[in-house]
């Protein structure tokens, strides 16, 4: 999944030409769509849990960022006490948000597939998001955004009641609803954060990947840290593209174009995610999409579109 980063605290601008910002975006928003599927085939060849899951996610991935971040010299900068202070606080709030939203999102795959978890998880959270800036942030829906969200809860409420037992069940769709708040938390808390200026996003990253891992630690231990398969190498491999790709490559490549790109193209560049997922569960996992639960997805979909679009209406007069 995504890690929401908007305005001036997704990092210092990168330097990158806008459309090569595009491709990075591109690219991570497939890679992220990846990850649920690895996790699936994770489940099938041993019995690892979604939080030993998360964790080795976290963990391998902290592991490669920070080699990335010691042989990147230009990523490491000097941090006086009060930016030091308030950048562990933004890693704590951030590794806290991440271990929740990543892991309940893993448990959902588990519980009601791939495609439906992913769905729900990506649609749901901008509608909290919305809803959360009018309370929080004083800012406005305005009727664009008020039918993408009304449409985006007809949508979840199509692929709830209307998917069937087999498609969608109520407990993983749970799941991914915690998934989204946990992702829609971090998302207004970025946007305040953003306000009061700058941050090194790179070790922000790294910090929030160690909280993460810390939290996931004692969870994973009581789940099974190491799984019993009867194909090791296997699910060593599936563990290790989980680290890598989804990871540390593409939360590397996020931060690059979210420096250059405006936050409603990044949204809707995001949908690619959701997109790969649905059709890596169809082609790969054998997943079955009932009509209602195409409906839904197509709703929740179109609702996620409508408010970054309103959201870049909203943009331009400014």
């Amino acid at each position: 999944m995504s890690l929401p980063v908007s305005g001036p605290a997704s990092g210092a601008v990168s330097g990158l030409p806008v459309g090569r910002g595009l491709l990075c975006l591109i690219v991570a928003g497939v890679a992220w769509g990846t990850a649920g599927a690895a996790a699936s085939l994770v489940y099938r060849t041993s019995d690892l849990g979604p939080v030993a899951l998360s964790f080795w996610r976290c963990a391998a991935g902290l592991v490669l960022l920070l080699a990335a971040r010691l042989l990147h010299p230009g990523a490491r900068g000097s941090t006086g006490p009060g930016p030091l202070a308030r950048s562990t606080g933004r890693a704590v709030a951030t590794g806290v948000g991440l271990a929740v939203f990543q892991t309940a999102y893993f448990a959902a795959v588990a519980a009601t597939g791939l495609a439906v978890a992913t769905v729900v998880t990506l649609g749901a959270g901008p509608v909290l998001i919305a809803f959360g800036a009018r309370l929080t942030l004083g800012e406005r829906l305005g009727s664009g955004g008020a039918a993408a969200v009304a449409g985006a809860l007809t949508g979840l409420a199509v692929l709830v009641l209307g998917g069937g037992g087999t498609a969608v069940r109520p407990w993983g769709v749970l799941l991914a609803l915690v998934s989204a708040a946990g992702y829609s938390t971090m998302t207004l808390l970025t946007r305040r954060w953003g306000r009061a200026g700058g941050a090194d996003a790179s070790a922000t990253t790294v910090s929030a990947f160690a909280v993460s891992s810390l939290c996931l630690l004692p969870f994973a231990l009581a789940q099974g840290l190491v799984p019993h398969t009867v194909d090791p190498v296997r699910t060593v491999v599936l563990l290790a593209y989980i680290a890598a790709v989804p990871t540390a490559l593409a939360y590397a490549l996020y931060f690059a174009g979210a420096a250059v790109v405006r936050a409603a193209t990044v949204s809707v560049i995001m949908l690619l995610e959701p997109v790969a997922a649905a059709v890596l569960a169809v082609a790969v996992l054998g997943e079955q999409l009932t009509a209602t639960t195409c409906a839904g997805t197509l709703l929740m979909l179109g609702s996620v579109a409508g408010l970054a679009w309103a959201e870049a209406r909203a943009a331009v007069p400014a």
